[in-house]
C-alpha cells in the first residue's frame, strides 16, 4: 500500500518520503490478483502496461479446479479464459489482471519513482514518531548504518502490515477472529508440472481428501513457479522439510523432482483495525484490516484506501481541505473493510466445507457408488464456490454510505450485491463507466479534481458551483456530456464527480446554496 499512496501522491504532485524496513525484495508473493478496481486506478495512473507486462504467463488458463490428487480425481471444475482472452466487462474500461506481488511491486515502485519529489527509502526503520499540532516528527533508524534521522511531516500514514508499528504506537486495537487458520505457504519450482498429470492445466486447485479440504496449490507465474498451501486449522504446528516435500507429492499423485523455494507459515486472521487514525497520522492496507486470502480482496481493498487517502490528502495539503476531510477517511474506509473481510471469511468457509458438511468418505469409493457421490459433490460444490470466483459487485460495488462528505439525494441505498454489479450515479457510489468514444471512458476524466458533469443536449446551467468552487479554491472542470447510454446511467442533468471517482452530488438543477455545496463535499461542513 505505500508504494500505490507515494506514486498517488506523486502523481498529484505531493512530496512525500517512503520508508520501508525491508530491501524491496519480495520474500514470498502474499497476492497475485489485481481487481478490476485496482486496474482502473492502474489506467489512470498509466501504468496498465507495465501491469500487463510484468511477467505473468497471460497465455496460461484461468480455471479454478478441485480433486483429489491431480493424478486422482477431478470432482468439478470453473472455466476462465487466460488474462489474454479474457475481456473487460461492461461496467468497466479494465479487467481483473494476474500480477503477484514480487512483479507488481516493482511497477508501482517504477511509478512512484518516476516523480522527482517521491523518495523511497529501503533498509530504513520507523521507529517512533509525535504528532503535534503542525505535523508529525518521526523518528527513523538506518539499518545499514545505525544512524538516527528526524523526520518532520506534515502527515504519516502507516502502510506497514498486520504487525504494524504505526497501529501499535497509536494504541488502536483490531476486532474480529485473530486465528482462522494456522496456514503453511510452500513456494516450490518446477518447469512442466502440467506434464506430470492428466488434468487440464489451471491457475488454482483445491486438493480434498477423507479429511476434507487438506490443500490448495497456485500457478504463481504461470511458467515454473507454484504456491503450495497446507491450508491447516486452529492447530499451530510446523512441518519438517520431509512433511512439506511428502504433502506436495500427495496432492501431484506421484513422486516427482521440484526445488522449494520459500516456507512461510502464517496466520489466517478476519481483524479490521477499531480506527483508522487520528488527525494526522494514519494507517491503511493490511495495518487496517487482515483478511484471509480467499477472495483476493486483501490488497485490492488497501489500494482503495491509498486512493481514498491520496486525494484528501492533496486537498488539505493544497489547502482546500476542510478541517473534517481527512476524518471521513474512516467513515469510507472501515466499513468497506468490515465488508471485505467478512465475505473473505465466507469464502475461506465454504472452501472448507468438506471437513463438517459433506461425507467426504464417498467421494473415494470406486465404482458407480463412488461416481454418484462425485457427480453429485463436484456440482453441489462448483455452485457454492462460485460466490468467490465472481466478485465483480465487490470490487465496483462499494459505496460509502453515510459519509459526512458525500451530499446524500434522498434515494434508498442499492442492494450490496457480490457477484452482480449495476452502475449508479447515486452520491457515494463510483461513477459509472461509459464509452464515450472509442478508447476514452467516462472514467478517464476522473481523478485530478472534482469534475462537474453537466448531462444531455441542453445542459443546466453550472455558474454558481463554478464560482462556489473558485471562492474556496476547490478545483472543479465542468463536463458537458451528450450520450444516450450516460445519459441513462447517470441519470441526473448534474453529477459531482470527486477525485477517487466517486459521486459527491447530483442534481437536475444547482442547488439553491452552491456554496454550502461546495464546503460539505470538501469536508468544512456538516449536512
Amino acid at each position: 500500500m505505500g508504494l500505490a499512496l507515494a506514486g498517488d501522491l506523486g502523481w498529484r504532485g505531493i512530496e512525500c518520503l517512503l520508508i520501508e524496513k525491508g530491501d524491496g525484495a519480495v520474500f514470498q508473493p502474499k497476492m497475485d490478483f489485481v481487481g478490476v478496481r485496482t486496474m482502473e486506478f492502474c489506467r489512470r495512473w498509466g501504468i496498465v502496461g507495465q501491469v500487463e507486462a510484468a511477467g505473468y504467463n497471460r497465455d496460461y488458463p484461468q480455471d479454478c479446479v478441485w480433486v483429489s490428487a491431480l493424478n486422482g480425481y477431478e470432482f468439478g471444475r470453473e472455466r476462465f479464459p487466460s488474462p489474454r482472452q479474457e475481456t473487460p466487462p461492461e461496467q468497466s474500461p479494465q479487467k481483473r489482471e494476474r500480477c503477484p506481488q514480487d512483479f507488481f511491486d516493482p511497477v508501482l515502485a517504477r511509478f512512484a519513482r518516476g516523480f522527482p519529489h517521491v523518495t523511497l527509502r529501503y533498509e530504513t526503520e520507523l521507529v517512533g514518531f509525535e504528532e503535534h499540532a503542525e505535523g508529525v516528527r518521526a523518528k527513523a533508524v538506518d539499518l545499514k548504518t545505525g544512524t538516527e534521522e528526524l523526520i518532520e511531516a506534515a502527515y504519516v500514514v502507516g502502510c506497514d502490515g498486520g504487525a504494524s508499528t504505526v497501529r501499535q504506537r497509536l494504541g488502536i486495537g483490531m476486532s474480529g477472529s485473530p486465528v482462522l487458520t494456522y496456514t503453511t505457504n510452500v513456494v516450490f519450482r518446477r518447469d512442466g508440472l502440467e506434464r506430470l498429470h492428466d488434468k487440464t492445466p489451471g491457475y488454482r486447485f483445491i486438493f480434498i481428501g477423507p479429511e476434507g479440504t487438506w490443500s490448495t496449490l497456485v500457478a504463481i507465474n504461470g511458467r515454473d513457479r507454484w504456491r503450495f498451501s497446507l491450508v491447516g486449522d486452529q492447530t499451530q504446528r510446523t512441518y519438517s522439510d520431509d512433511e512439506v516435500r511428502r504433502a506436495i507429492i500427495r496432492a501431484v499423485g506421484r513422486e516427482f523432482g521440484f526445488e522449494i523455494l520459500s516456507v512461510m507459515p502464517w496466520i489466517r486472521r478476519q481483524l479490521v483495525a477499531d480506527h483508522y487514525g487520528t488527525r494526522r497520522v494514519f494507517i491503511a492496507g493490511d495495518a487496517a484490516h487482515l483478511t484471509s486470502p480467499t477472495g483476493g480482496f486483501g490488497m485490492n481493498t488497501g489500494i482503495q484506501d491509498a486512493v481514498d487517502l491520496g486525494w484528501k490528502l492533496e486537498a488539505c495539503l493544497k489547502g482546500w481541505g476542510g478541517a473534517g476531510l481527512l476524518g471521513s477517511y474512516e467513515a469510507e474506509r472501515r466499513p468497506v473493510g468490515i465488508r471485505n473481510v467478512t465475505e473473505a471469511t465466507g469464502n475461506l468457509e465454504r472452501m472448507l466445507a468438506p471437513r463438517v458438511r459433506h461425507p467426504v468418505a464417498e467421494l473415494f469409493l470406486p465404482g458407480p457408488e463412488g461416481d454418484r457421490a462425485r457427480l453429485e459433490f463436484g456440482h453441489e460444490y462448483t455452485q457454492m464456490m462460485r460466490r468467490e470466483w465472481f466478485t465483480l459487485g465487490i470490487h465496483l460495488g462499494y459505496f460509502y454510505e453515510g459519509s459526512p462528505i458525500i451530499v446524500p439525494d434522498g434515494t434508498a441505498a442499492p442492494a450490496d450485491e457480490v457477484s452482480t454489479y449495476i452502475q449508479t450515479s447515486r452520491p457515494g457510489s463510483r461513477a459509472p463507466h461509459v464509452w464515450l468514444r472509442e478508447g476514452e471512458s467516462t472514467l478517464d476524466l476522473f481523478g485530478r479534481g472534482f469534475v462537474l458533469l453537466r448531462m444531455g443536449a441542453r445542459p443546466p446551467g453550472a455558474d454558481r458551483i463554478v464560482e462556489a468552487a473558485a471562492r474556496r479554491g476547490v478545483p472543479l472542470s465542468v463536463v458537458d456530456i451528450d450520450h444516450a447510454r450516460a445519459n441513462e446511467l447517470y441519470a441526473r442533468r448534474l453529477v459531482l464527480v470527486r477525485p477517487d471517482g466517486h459521486t459527491a452530488w447530483r442534481g437536475d438543477a444547482q442547488p439553491g446554496d452552491a456554496l454550502a455545496l461546495i464546503d460539505a463535499v470538501r469536508g468544512m461542513a456538516i449536512h
